[in-house]
């Protein structure tokens, strides 16, 4: 299989501004959406790991106003967060209305943080102003410059978030404007640009950022996925001069979402070909992804965009036959370049050459076309009866090595039964099974007691089998999924059980069909303990 090399970027007339900062929000704004909650030790999880991914600025929160920020902040400033390639910044409000920054109790929170930079959010939008802030437009703008020139006097960098800019621009452009104006002549390093609503469109982007630049100043973009076009109008808005981007990991935020940064980033290293991460960041892409999703407990979106389990995942036999060519005939990039691995995936619709590339990702030769289309036959068929193969490895490499004569079966069961009723016991099992179970020539039969069926069957199965094969121990089931496949005949449908076992280290995931729950679930168990044996 030919090699995929990374192509050469397709923009190459712009060269990257002289400073462009990748700053990242998903400690504050993504923290925002719903069901998502981050303790402190959360947040400097997090923070570790998009300081090792290289962005140039984290977001920490807002100190003052949410105590865990607060705490957050604390920590950091204790030394309990070393950053090295990242930025952290401390984000806040312009002074309340007929006040002083000076006296601010916020404010003076924001200096307490003790970050180098902070992030001012400002009304840009005049009915806001009015509705929201109950005061003059004249007001917002000392507030935005008191504030912004009191930071600054105590030694502080300040970005200014112009919230609702583009709504506003639209109700009143030279409002808009002169906010970017104020906060630019206060000091600010850069006006950033909020789609906070999300509605904006790619072309009415560029637009409106192009008339902003007219001002002359550093100008930032900050999009929200409302209208599914975070990434498409944060690159727009790159197009149209900004030098700072901001975005969440996975794109976490408040209702659809922000953009999301990591494919922000992915594309303009790799297909505007500009370098903005340190050496081997963006190869940490699909691990920061994933270890985020770990830490907020969302999981990542199997098809999201460069680091996805599904982004170079391939079905249709004719991809397959294809990528057998060359890879750059079905992937856009190479899945290495952000940490990721191209996947073979085993369905009804797999061809010979899908067969053949999935077995020599699981580490099995099988060139021989005679083989390989038997195989795929095999799969084929079993597809029909209600199989899974694509999302269950562990099942197919069992059917594989059947195929091959390479299976040896680390244990029989001869016979098996189980029984489930409404009497609980003080343990809270309502279920009991035996299992008669021959292993390393010896023969037993062996009770369990559980919670359901399925976990009265997996402990007398782990009884049987504990001694004759120590690790046994460590493999525990961590999920279980049952769908009835053909609904039309109600309580006697075809039912297709998937499993997913871990042995603390790898995780492996076997598929069962029957005509019940239990007979299909059963199967999938049994599978799962013979692949793990297998494998130790």
């Amino acid at each position: 299989m030919t090699t995929l090399t990374a192509a050469a970027p397709l923009r190459t007339l712009t060269a990257p501004p002289d400073v462009f900062h990748v700053y990242d929000t998903t400690l504050r704004d993504g923290a925002q959406q719903e069901g998502l909650r981050l303790t402190v030790q959360d947040k400097l999880r997090i923070a570790r790991a998009l300081d090792d991914f290289g962005v140039t600025f984290i977001e920490g929160g807002w100190p003052g106003a949410n105590p865990n920020d607060t705490a957050f902040f604390a920590k950091a400033a204790a030394g309990e967060l070393e950053l090295k390639n990242s930025t952290l910044v401390a984000f806040g409000a312009t002074r309340k209305a007929g006040g002083k920054a000076s006296s601010d109790p916020l404010t003076r929170a924001l200096l307490d943080a003790q970050t180098p930079v902070i992030t001012l959010v400002a009304k840009s939008h005049d009915e806001h102003v009015f509705r929201a802030l109950n005061t003059t437009l004249e007001e917002n703008l000392a507030m935005v410059s008191d504030t912004v020139k009191f930071l600054t006097s105590e030694g502080r960098r300040v970005f200014v978030d112009c919230e609702h800019f583009f709504d506003g621009f639209r109700a009143n452009s030279d409002y808009a404007l002169e906010v970017v104006r104020t906060a630019a002549d206060a000091g600010a390093e850069v006006a950033i640009l909020c789609d906070t609503n999300g509605g904006m469109l790619p072309s009415w982007m560029t637009e409106v950022v192009s008339a902003a630049g007219q001002v002359g100043v550093d100008l930032g973009i900050h999009c929200h996925n409302d209208t599914g076009c975070a990434v498409a109008n944060t690159l727009a808005a790159v197009d149209a001069g900004v030098m700072h981007v901001q975005g969440t990991i996975n794109g976490h935020g408040e209702r659809t979402g922000n953009a999301d940064l990591i494919t922000t980033v992915a594309n303009l290293q790799l297909k505007y070909g500009w370098s903005l991460l340190p050496t081997g960041g963006l190869e940490k892409a699909t691990t920061v992804s994933h270890a985020v999703a770990g830490i907020t407990h969302v999981q990542v979106n199997s098809r999201q965009p460069y680091v996805g389990q599904s982004a170079f995942a391939h079905k249709a036999g004719l991809h397959a036959s294809a990528i057998k060519v060359d890879a750059n005939l079905y992937q856009h990039t190479d899945p290495r370049l952000v940490g990721n691995d191209m996947r073979m995936l085993v369905s009804d619709m797999a061809g010979r050459a899908n067969i053949q590339l999935k077995g020599s990702e699981l580490g099995y030769d099988i060139a021989d076309r005679e083989l390989a289309a038997r195989v795929t036959d095999t799969v084929k068929q079993r597809e029909m009866e209600g199989y899974s193969y694509e999302s269950a490895d562990a099942s197919f490499e069992l059917l594989l090595r059947e195929q091959l004569g390479l299976m040896e079966d680390p244990f029989e069961v001869q016979r098996w039964r189980v029984w489930t009723g409404d009497e609980v016991n003080e343990a809270g099992e309502d279920s009991e099974a035996i299992v008669k179970v021959s292993a390393k020539g010896r023969t037993q039969a062996l009770a369990g007691e559980g919670q359901g069926p399925l976990n009265a069957l997996d402990q007398a199965l782990r009884s049987a089998l504990t001694v004759p094969y120590p690790p046994v121990e460590s493999f525990e089931l961590v999920d279980y999924r049952v769908r009835i496949l053909d609904q039309g005949h109600g309580t006697d449908a075809i039912v297709r059980a998937l499993l997913d076992m871990t042995d603390g280290t790898r995780t492996w995931t076997t598929v069962g069909v029957g005509t019940n729950v239990i007979e299909a679930s059963w199967e999938a168990l049994m599978d799962a303990y013979r692949w793990g044996l297998i494998e130790r």
